[in-house]
């Protein structure tokens, strides 16, 4: 019975993503008809970013941990309640994933690559992204910060790997992580049905206070380092398509 009272939260915010995911796709359709593969759809990757988003949200709350703001507290989740969970938030953050990567990384940055090139879209897409986060409740300013960040971040990942897969695994796992794995606040939002009893405390640029991990200084390191790192392990342009193969992001 507990679990149905708390799965309640979840249809509204399946609902929200599903809606607004089939506009985004529908709009795309109907404004130019481009192939998947074009913008960076094929699906290789995904799984190469799904590992690199939780290995980093990991090594952020390890980090915490050592820094004293961050507890991992206790499995909250046994049983068929946690297999539930796990697959609710699965699914939940692919579509959280599909829809923000789409609309921001996919057709929009494709888009004014043509016309500014890739880097200028990319900031102006990124800036949009961390926008996009102002009116989550318990949000601050290291936090939109963060976001606009992780979205240049997921721009060189779209850049080096030529798919925009690989930014939409990372997503997906990151905030799969943060939610269910680890349990703690999501850019502001607290949700039920996690995994471990987490918890932070201190003081919040460290923490990150109500906005989570996301609003932690040490994401803001983290998210320089996951960038040097890919920087180093994609070193050549795979995206757009046209990008010549010797060319250097």
């Amino acid at each position: 019975m507990q679990f149905f009272r708390q799965f309640s939260v979840v249809p509204s915010v399946v609902n929200g993503h599903c809606t607004r995911l089939i506009v985004v796709r529908v709009i795309v359709r109907l404004v130019q008809r481009l192939a998947a593969a074009s913008y960076g759809g094929d699906s290789n990757s995904r799984w190469e970013g799904m590992g690199l988003g939780l290995a980093a949200i990991t090594a952020l709350l390890c980090a915490m941990r050592a820094a004293g703001v961050y507890r991992f507290g206790s499995i909250a989740l046994n049983g068929r309640d946690a297999l539930r969970w796990a697959a609710i938030y699965g699914f939940v953050f692919l579509l959280v994933a599909l829809r923000e990567e789409f609309r921001a990384r996919g057709y929009l940055q494709y888009t004014l690559s043509g016309g500014l090139g890739f880097w200028p879209a990319a900031v102006l897409t990124s800036a949009f992204f961390g926008y996009s986060h102002h009116a989550n409740a318990g949000e601050d300013w290291i936090g939109l910060f963060n976001a606009g960040a992780v979205g240049l971040l997921f721009c060189l990942l779209l850049r080096r790997s030529g798919n925009l897969w690989m930014p939409i695994g990372f997503h997906l796992a990151f905030d799969w992580g943060e939610t269910y794995l680890y349990g703690v606040p999501n850019s502001g939002h607290v949700l039920p049905g996690h995994l471990l009893s987490g918890s932070s405390s201190g003081a919040w640029w460290l923490s990150g206070g109500t906005v989570g991990p996301e609003g932690s200084v040490l994401c803001t390191l983290l998210l320089i380092a996951v960038w040097c790192v890919c920087a180093r392990w994609l070193p050549r342009a795979q995206y757009p398509q046209d990008t010549k193969a010797e060319l250097h992001a």
